[in-house]
């Protein structure tokens, strides 16, 4: 895969002035720092494919998750090119596969916090039905070191209390950490980090922040992710989706607890 990334980087944080009001009715002038709001447009094949608002950081992975997740891409093989313009504004996909067409035209909102998210067309859109995952052994303990580590935050949350975080893991160890202003593209970050790194996603536990609708959860199964996780909550058709894919699912997953909706292993076990 070639890659022209002229991106230099934005700060994902400005400081904005603002006045406290207190209860009392005073006033005083503060400063605060807020997430920085990006919107990058991304074509793949010459045709313009999706609008992706996120914080402007880890874009050429966010574009690699997001082609991925979508089942755009079965992997970064398929990848021929990636090109991110100076301003982090337009990025430009090159792949193997797929021919440029013009015919399906028209604007869908993609089910996301983000909600100037938008794909512009159909051509890429994949209504295959996925393989069901493959189920792996794992420990409570690797849950919990990650629950541990999101309770102590993260830089950006921290110093602005607006992002979503997520997390892979291997096998207890946590080796990628992405943030954003929405979950869909914090996951896909970890994912495009993941895929650039050669990381097998077969034998990945995910952690996020946020809750898993239906959309959250398709994600991790067309990238074959065995092990999902988050702090949040599920769905009753999450929950479903977890069990007819053999996705394991944990939820409420904080220090000192979790939810398990759905293990696989513990089935084929008989417990």
């Amino acid at each position: 895969m070639r890659l022209v990334d002229r991106h230099k980087g934005d700060e994902a944080i400005e400081e904005c002035s603002g006045e406290l009001l207190m209860p009392d009715g005073s006033r005083e002038p503060v400063k605060r720092p807020v997430l920085a709001e990006h919107v990058m447009e991304v074509s793949v094949n010459t045709v313009p494919t999706m609008r992706i608002v996120c914080t402007p950081n880890h874009l050429v992975d966010l574009v690699i998750g997001r082609l991925y997740t979508e089942g755009i891409i079965e992997g970064i093989a398929e990848i021929e090119e990636v090109y991110l313009c100076d301003q982090g504004t337009r990025a430009s996909v090159l792949l193997t596969v797929h021919a440029a067409d013009f015919s399906h035209q028209g604007v869908e909102v993609v089910p996301s916090c983000c909600t100037g998210n938008r794909v512009y067309n159909q051509y890429f859109a994949n209504e295959n039905r996925p393989d069901k995952v493959v189920p792996i052994p794992w420990k409570p303990e690797w849950i919990f070191v990650v629950a541990r580590m999101f309770a102590d935050d993260t830089p950006l949350h921290r110093t602005t209390m607006g992002t979503h975080s997520c997390y892979l893991v291997l096998a207890g160890e946590v080796v990628i950490c992405c943030e954003d202003l929405g979950r869909h593209n914090a996951f896909d970050k970890v994912i495009g980090s993941a895929l650039r790194q050669g990381i097998d996603l077969r034998n990945a536990l995910v952690y996020s922040s946020g809750r898993l609708p239906v959309d959250m959860v398709m994600k991790a199964i067309r990238g074959g992710i065995p092990i999902l996780a988050t702090k949040a909550v599920p769905t009753d058709e999450t929950i479903r989706l977890a069990r007819e894919y053999d996705l394991t699912l944990v939820c409420q997953a904080r220090p000192d607890s979790m939810t398990v909706y759905n293990d696989p292993m513990r089935k084929r076990e008989g417990s």
